[in-house]
């Protein structure tokens, strides 16, 4: 998954949000459910970490430095 694509959706249930995250290039699909009133980009990081998890890659790492 290195810098490849990811599709993700979202099918909303009730008051949570389940979400979908697959791998164009393997097909591996994980599904995380998170409250409906979260921000679209926090459902996407939730669900892309539990993928990369499961592929068994690292979370990319911030460069050296301070941080505000």
């Amino acid at each position: 998954m290195a810098d490849g694509e990811v599709y993700f959706e979202f099918v909303q249930v009730g008051q949570q949000m389940r979400v979908a995250a697959i791998d164009a290039a393997t097909g591996t699909e994980v599904i995380v459910i998170t409250p409906v009133r979260a921000t679209k980009l926090q459902m996407q990081q939730v669900a892309l970490a539990k993928l990369r998890r499961k592929l068994g890659e690292a979370p990319p790492t911030r460069p050296a430095g301070k941080f505000a």
